[in-house]
């Protein structure tokens, strides 16, 4: 599940217990260039045509050779020529300096039988190799090579985003090599994917904030490319398999053979029990569509692998399925009269469920999500559209109230919704335990945010939300 939840409504958040949220990544200091560091009147040789160096994943090894790392220091072959050069010690970048200057002095350059080529910009720095000194060359002042070397703030984030997706690869490898050998799994045992996978798109974010240029192309999951690689959507594929194998319905569930429609029906005969016309109505049924999908992927009775509390089409707790039992039994009456249909069908499914656990059927998990979290909110729903025409942004609130419903019930009374602001640090830690303000430092680091930027942030749930709106439409034509 993305959406996970609070723990107390005293916290101004939840009812859904707040998970770990992901690791924070180590403090990266933004350091200055570190370049060759020779005063502006020295010179240094420059070579074109050089053998290429192997590149990195990204590429970044073979960009920062090119631009930073064709200065090279020529020695004067009667200098005691060192086996390993650290092109950006400084105590050496003040020997090239001199050892230049003296080369130039007397016309040597050209004889001069090796040149030492800078390291790895990204991993190797301190390691370098001689090559024949090959290919065009002129005179340069060592300050042009100092403005596009790597800083260490680069290197740093991109060996912290490598770390994180071979991390990632192996928790799949590992989770996946236990379900196909059907060994014990270890309690929520998606807990630990949900947080390597958020550790690996916070660790490109940091990697792209770091160097913007390494922002790639669009990705199937609509994941701003920002914030993640699209060469890794294997990994993710890898990951949602996993979780239709973990959030599975346990044997006994109660499916429907219209899950998506039951959805729809419900969400738009409890608004119309609250008072809405039937435009209105038409609305809070797309919204709960979205609901669904935000909380299962638009799986019927699902379970939860991060949490032993919250299961079933609306991953709801015991107690709030017990609420909305209550809350439904005292709209029935009005339910009949507005759908008799629906009310037997209604009948029916409590009478199959019988004793077991309401979650578990879908039918009824569905109503009473809907009537203990979102039917007060349903007479509400003109206004919201009004604040919000964009139908996902509608999805996203109500998915607020699954999430932080005691600060979106604030929001929704201070008359100006959208520049309603969170400040409070553990609603702000609810939010990153779902995937918003979650992914990289810059984000994390936040310590408040209006509705409008929630909303915005809460840009993985896009997908789901136009899965929703799609799957609605589709119902309404028929």
């Amino acid at each position: 599940m993305e959406g996970s939840r609070p723990v107390t409504p005293s916290a101004g958040a939840a009812r859904h217990p707040a998970f770990p949220a992901p690791s924070p990544l180590e403090d990266v200091t933004n350091a200055p260039t570190r370049a060759l560091l020779a005063p502006r009147e020295c010179y240094v040789l420059l070579f074109d045509g050089l053998a290429e160096k192997q590149q990195t994943r990204h590429g970044l090894s073979e960009r920062l050779f090119r631009l930073a790392s064709h200065t090279f220091p020529v020695y004067d072959p009667s200098s005691n020529i060192r086996s390993t050069f650290e092109v950006w010690r400084t105590d050496l970048a003040k020997k090239t300096c001199s050892v230049a200057s003296r080369a130039a002095l007397g016309l040597g350059l050209v004889l001069a039988p090796l040149a030492f080529l800078a390291s790895d910009a990204i991993r190797d720095a301190g390691r370098s190799f001689a090559i024949p000194m090959i290919g065009d060359y002129r005179f340069i002042s060592p300050a042009m090579g100092q403005e596009s070397a790597v800083t260490q703030r680069q290197s740093d984030a991109l060996a912290a985003y490598d770390q994180a997706a071979a991390k990632f690869e192996l928790v799949l490898r590992q989770r996946r090599a236990q379900v196909s050998s059907h060994q014990p799994l270890p309690n929520l045992p998606g807990q630990a994917l949900y947080l390597a996978r958020n550790d690996m798109i916070g660790a490109y974010k940091d990697f792209t904030d770091a160097l913007p240029s390494k922002i790639g192309r669009p990705n199937k999951f609509a994941i701003p490319p920002a914030y993640f690689d699209a060469d890794r959507e294997p990994l993710l594929d890898e990951y949602f398999r996993l979780f239709e194998l973990l959030d599975a319905p346990p044997s006994n569930a109660q499916k429907s053979e219209t899950p998506f429609r039951d959805v729809v029906d419900l969400g738009m005969v409890i608004a119309r029990a609250k008072g809405l016309d039937a435009a209105n109505a038409e609305l809070a049924g797309r919204i709960s569509l979205g609901i669904f999908f935000a909380e299962t992927n638009g799986i019927q009775n699902a379970g939860n692998a991060r949490s032993n509390k919250y299961k079933g089409s609306f991953q709801t707790g015991s107690s709030e399925d017990r609420i909305g039992q209550r809350k439904w039994a005292a709209i029935k009456a009005r339910v009949a009269s507005l759908d008799p249909a629906l009310s037997l069908r209604d009948d029916r499914e409590e009478a199959r469920a019988g004793t077991m656990d309401h979650r578990f059927n879908h039918w009824t998990a569905v109503r009473d999500g809907l009537m203990s979290t979102h039917a007060e909110m349903f007479p509400q729903v003109a206004a919201i559209a009004k604040t919000l025409p964009d139908p996902i942004d509608q999805m996203k609130l109500f998915e607020l109230m699954q999430i932080i419903p005691t600060p979106t019930r604030a929001a929704l009374r201070s008359g100006n919704l959208l520049s309603y602001r969170i400040s409070d640090p553990t609603v702000m830690g609810y939010l990153r335990n779902n995937s918003v303000f979650a992914f990289g430092r810059a984000d994390r680091l936040r310590t408040s945010a209006t509705y409008r930027e929630i909303l915005d942030g809460m840009w993985l749930f896009n997908a789901k939300f136009e899965q929703a709106r799609l799957k609605f439409d589709q119902i309404r034509r028929k």
